[in-house]
Formats: structure tokens, sequence, C-alpha cells
């Protein structure tokens, strides 16, 4: 039977259900700060991993200037996700200490959306499957962004096709396992940079590339301050190294080449 109620914002919404997935485990203020900040996050990295599976659609498809809309789209998520510290950052390390121990062994490490994300950008690393194992769902979704061929993977087959000279041990590499920079790919696109009229659509791509990079350095350099300044260099939530850890991560880059030919022009 047809509803024929006419449609509302709460109803397209579905602000009734929206609205009671917040469900603190303390009576403390702050918990229900933190738990809509991450559940915001995840709901932007959905987006930002629906834009992201569009563009590298877009790219093996050689629509490289269609691609530039969904990446543009991915570098402004990142940057309110990078904002949304700032928010965080209004709750204080006594704050956080009265709720902490509810989380248990939960850490933001273990977001599966997340971990997508970095794969389908090229960051690969197969041990994060394994905080999955309750969730089989979200394991095949990383499994299946491990698998595939990375935003990295498609730009640079593209860059192939465009006649550029592209090793061929890249090109038939093992896409599941970690990509390392090459020198034949950095020769290849520093002609892209010295040549761009002629390589426009291209140059254009990989400077959103570049974007996307940038922003995920913001991000994580963002994220760490924050830990910090929350629960100083003490062990994160789920035994993780905590500022350590992330402080690791800094130097991350999944276009590597995009970076390193800059010093070379």
């Amino acid at each position: 039977m047809t509803d024929s109620a006419p449609m509302t914002y709460a109803r397209y919404l579905a602000l009734d259900n929206l609205l009671t997935c917040q469900q603190p485990q303390s009576d403390c203020d702050d918990e229900m700060l933190f738990i809509i900040i991450h559940q915001s996050k995840e709901l932007w990295l959905k987006q930002a991993i629906r834009e992201l599976k569009l563009a590298v659609n877009q790219v093996q498809s050689d629509a490289l200037i269609h691609a530039y809309k969904a990446l543009a789209r991915v570098s402004r998520i990142q940057a309110v996700l990078t904002l949304s510290w700032d928010v965080l950052t209004t709750m204080t390390p006594s704050d956080y200490t009265r709720f902490r121990d509810v989380l248990g062994p939960s850490s933001g490490f273990q977001s599966d959306q997340f971990r997508t994300i970095e794969y389908m950008l090229g960051l690969k690393d197969p041990r994060f499957l394994n905080y999955q194992s309750d969730r089989p769902h979200a394991r095949a979704a990383m499994q299946a962004a491990l698998d595939a061929p990375s935003m990295w993977d498609e730009t640079i087959r593209a860059a192939a096709r465009a006649g550029l000279a592209i090793p061929a041990e890249v090109l038939e590499r093992d896409v599941a396992l970690p990509y390392k920079a090459d020198a034949g790919v950095e020769a290849a696109f520093l002609e892209v940079y010295r040549q761009p009229e002629r390589y426009w659509e291209l140059y254009q791509l990989a400077e959103k590339l570049v974007d996307i990079d940038d922003a995920m350095a913001a991000w994580r350099h963002r994220h760490v301050q924050t830990v910090e300044r929350v629960i100083g260099a003490k062990t994160g939530t789920g035994g993780t190294a905590g500022v350590a850890y992330l402080q690791s991560t800094l130097g991350k880059r999944a276009f590597p080449e995009l970076w390193s030919l800059r010093t070379a022009l």
C-alpha cells in the first residue's frame, strides 16, 4: 500500500531515525558531542567514497575532465572534516576523562570507511582488515577496495594511454600491494608538468589529486594536534600508541611522484 501523505523535510531525511542514532553510554554532556562529531565524519566519508568511485570510473573511461568535479568535492569534504576537529577541541582533557572509559577498546583507528578511502587512493595496508571481523559487510567493502586499482593506478594507466612512457612493471603490478614510488612514473608526469598545454587534462587531474593529498595531510596534522591537546601522550583508545602513532602517519602520500617531481621542475 502506497503512503499518500505529502513528503516532508523530516520524512525525506529520515530524521526520526537519524536523530535517535546517538546513544551516549554515560551522563556526561561532552559524550554527545564526541558521538555527533564522529557520526558526522562517517557520513562525510560515505559521500567521499561515492565520489571517489565515480572519479575512478571516469578516469578508467578517459573522461578526465568529468572526474574533476568529484575529486574537487572530495577535497572540499576533507576540509570540512578537518574543521570538525576545531569543534572537538572545545572538549577539555577533564571533560574527556569523565567518559573515556565507556569507549572500551573502540577507536577511530577501526573506521572501515576511512581505511576504504585510503585503499581507494592507493595507501594499501591489509592489516586493517583484521579490525572488521565482527562486520563482514565492512570487511568485504575494504577487501574490494584493496583488490581494485586505486585512483593513482588508474591515473598512471591513463597517462600511458595518452602516450607517456610508463614502465611495464608498474602497469602490470599487483594492485593489492602497497604502491611504491617509481622513477619512471615521476619522469612521465614531469613531462606533463613541463608541457601542461599538451597534456592539459592530465595536468589538471594531477593537481586535483595533489589537492586531495594536501587535504589529507592537513587532516592528519590537525588530528595529531587535537589528540595531543585532549589526551597528551597517553595510549590511545583501542590500545593504539595515540599521538606517537598519528605522528608516524604524517608523511603518508598517496601520489608520491606528484610531490617529488616538483623538485625536478
